[in-house]
């Protein structure tokens, strides 16, 4: 609607490269529904203090390439070459740019290149898209950015050119994990700036044609087809709960992952920190549900390939922790398994780190009422997950194959199956107890019962460790990397 405006109003000026007239001057036929766009710009900056933080703290870079540039002074980008379409019926465009800009932080590290920016218009659907790739994975065409188009009226720039300044803009839910989880959903971003020329009517979309072919031959035969086939949709329903006995090999339709991390670490951060859950994640008593993203099974190959959604956050500001583990994958295969968790701190996310190892010794594959379950399955850190707690000078606080709290999978492979219900699918620390921690809460229960014998802490009759717990002489922070170090006694070593 803005652009279409911005013709009338373009128009109005008697600028004749954005006229578009009712009907050709010759024969009174309908005028073109699509127009070229042409010599484009797009000038944004993505996030001024993001901007800031790259150059001054993470001590990065920043680089415009392949037709971009950036103003002096850490200033905006500006993206060229747009070209694309105007709609002349709905009022939609779709302009695609040329140019990189690419925010590097070897400290930090972070590497994150936006390219392939294209900005798209037509009511709530408004956006600015691109291709993000964040530290080596990228996504292709996400929705970065929203664009709020309301309130916005257009202006006449050089030579003819139709400009859309400063359009509010907010991070998008894909934009959010595109940028490391360092920004949330809805956090505001720099405004942009559209700026557009109107060249020739475009061709018209091949749109009639192959509409007609396809209603006249695929109508008669499809629908004769599948009307008459329940069959095959009864098969692939069935087919995952009924061959053989209780075998399922095909796609979950829902589930759940449950686990509490360590639950002397959960603890720990109850002594005087805070645990927060987002992305669907619920806190249950034991621990901590995750909701099913995707998942397949083959229960007779003993194979399962399940991923999980949502967050939890452990901070700690008194002794320097923010760490928040998120974006889970299950992979098990006969016997052996393993966790693949997202680990963001302060200084960035190591995304896929191995771990856990998962112990699938005695545990069945196999459904029951449609429902397949890996329970309590026995977990220990891998060399990996244990470094997540290092500090460069002391190293981690914890060793590989140090047990960490038994994992509960639960895939369901039809609608009405039911999983169970949250809290019952916990184990508790494993050779330490149950892992209760009182509904929707961390702690609870003394710190030296639940780590068992190899991990024994002092208890000081207020249920945490004196030391520990207090940030006192032995217990060193790394500043922002979510370390802990445990206060040695002369008996032994105090973890975590």
């Amino acid at each position: 609607m803005a652009l279409a405006a911005a013709v009338a109003t373009v128009v109005t000026l008697g600028a004749a490269t954005l006229a578009l007239p009712a009907t050709a001057a010759d024969g009174g036929a309908a005028a073109p529904s699509r127009l070229e766009l042409k010599d484009g710009t797009l000038d944004w900056g993505v996030k001024e203090s993001f901007r800031k933080y790259v150059t001054g703290i993470a001590m990065g870079k920043i680089e415009a390439t392949d037709g971009a540039k950036q103003a002096a002074d850490n200033g905006v980008f500006t993206y060229t070459g747009g070209t694309g379409a105007y709609d002349t019926g709905t009022h939609a465009t779709e302009t695609a740019f040329k140019g990189g800009v690419r925010f590097v932080s070897t400290a930090h590290r972070f590497d994150i290149k936006i390219a392939d920016v294209k900005v798209r218009t037509g009511g709530n659907a408004s956006a600015i898209q691109a291709d993000v790739t964040l530290n080596g994975a990228t996504q292709n065409d996400i929705d970065l950015a929203r664009l709020d188009m309301t309130g916005i009226r257009p202006g006449q720039g050089e030579g003819g050119a139709m400009v859309l300044k400063d359009i509010p803009a907010t991070l998008t839910a894909a934009g959010a994990k595109a940028f490391n989880g360092m920004y949330k959903e809805g956090d505001k971003l720099d405004p942009a700036t559209l700026t557009v020329k109107a060249g020739a009517p475009l061709p018209e979309k091949p749109t009639e044609k192959p509409t007609d072919k396809p209603t006249d031959k695929p109508t008669a035969k499809p629908t004769d087809k599948p009307t008459g086939t329940p069959k095959p949709t009864a098969t692939p329903t069935a087919t995952p709960g009924t061959p053989g006995s209780g075998h399922v090999a095909g796609d979950a339709v829902d589930g759940r992952l449950s686990w509490g991390l360590k639950k002397s670490f959960r603890a720990y951060i109850s002594a005087g920190g805070k645990v927060t859950v987002a992305g669907g994640a619920k806190k249950v008593t034991g621990g901590y549900t995750f909701p099913h993203a995707k998942a397949h099974v083959d229960s007779r190959a003993k194979k399962a390939d399940a991923s999980f959604g949502g967050s939890v956050r452990f901070t700690y500001k008194a002794h320097g922790i923010d760490m928040k583990f998120s974006d889970f994958k299950v992979r098990a295969n006969g016997a052996k398994g393993t966790l693949l968790v997202d680990v963001t701190t302060p200084k960035g996310t190591n995304n896929n780190v191995k771990f856990a190892t998962l112990d699938l010794s005695k545990t069945s594959y196999k459904a029951k009422n449609d429902v397949v379950r890996l329970d309590k399955v026995p977990a220990a850190f891998t060399a990996a997950g244990a470094k997540q707690f290092a500090n460069g000078a002391v190293g981690s606080i914890y060793k590989p194959g140090q047990k960490l709290d038994p994992v509960t999978v639960a895939l369901s492979f039809s609608e009405g199956a039911q999983l169970p219900s949250g809290g019952a699918q916990f184990g508790g620390e494993a050779g330490g107890g149950t892992g209760a921690t009182g509904s929707g809460s961390v702690g609870g229960g003394s710190v030296g019962g639940a780590l068992g014998d190899a991990d024994s802490l002092a208890a000081t009759g207020a249920d945490v460790p004196s030391a520990a717990l207090l940030g006192m002489a032995g217990v060193a922070v790394a500043a922002g990397a979510g370390a802990v170090y445990a206060a040695r006694r002369t008996r032994g070593t105090e973890a975590v």
